[in-house]
């Protein structure tokens, strides 16, 4: 049974896939190429909604692979790469190319890189501890994988086609980017199928004062 988690990544997906092409969409009827009012402002709203999303999801998967008995060392790398991914495309959003080049580049760098990094991360966890709980069909790992690999391969392209220079068919290539890696974001919906909800625990840390007679703990069900 899919608990109600699960339709966060779905949703995410879907937002983000539906409003960037709408977006595109606009931006080409009028030429404006989304750098500029009112294109740019629906443009950034969507990816800040996605961003926002994006992270919590992050959160989610990190507390999820905790359970599981993930190292905490190597899971917080996997959640700092996935957190930097949800800033990178924050910052593609609100700077744009036209306006500030230079924090445009450092956006996408983290949100198109390191998110693709955040997914190896994740195959590899899965290859390296074949203990963990493996949700869904089996076809969906190969799917992750054969998604991965299509976006290392596209960055290499994009790469390649900016320094030509073919502008255009770099930013096609970022654009396919893009949406693979929202549609990875999207498979978590499968991972996530398994949790009825998650809680908030809040504890007293360290203090100079005595300590009550008994714990406080604050728990607020999300």
């Amino acid at each position: 049974m899919w608990g109600y988690l699960s339709l966060l990544p779905a949703f995410l997906a879907l937002w983000a896939i539906t409003g960037v092409w709408t977006v595109f969409a606009l931006a080409v009827a009028n030429s404006l190429c989304g750098s500029y009012p009112p294109q740019s402002c629906i443009f950034s709203q969507l990816l800040n909604m996605g961003a926002a999303m994006a992270a919590w999801i992050c959160i989610i998967r990190y507390h999820q692979l905790r359970d599981w008995g993930v190292g905490r060392w190597f899971n917080q790398v996997i959640l700092w790469t996935g957190l930097l991914c949800a800033l990178g495309t924050s910052v593609v959003g609100n700077f744009q190319q036209k306006n500030q080049l230079p924090v445009h580049l450092t956006g996408a760098f983290f949100a198109l890189f390191v998110g693709n990094l955040y997914f190896w991360l994740q195959l590899f966890l899965f290859w390296w501890m074949k203990s963990l709980p493996q949700p869904g069909a089996p076809w969906i790992r190969p799917l992750r994988l054969g998604l991965c690999s299509l976006c290392t391969i596209l960055m290499v392209a994009m790469v390649i086609l900016h320094h030509w220079p073919l502008r255009s068919a770099s930013a096609a290539c970022e654009w396919a980017i893009a949406m693979l890696l929202f549609m990875l974001f999207g498979l978590f919906a499968v991972d996530f199928s398994c949790l009825d909800g998650c809680t908030l625990c809040l504890q007293p840390g360290p203090s100079l004062s005595p300590p009550p007679a008994s714990p406080i703990s604050l728990q607020v069900p999300l």
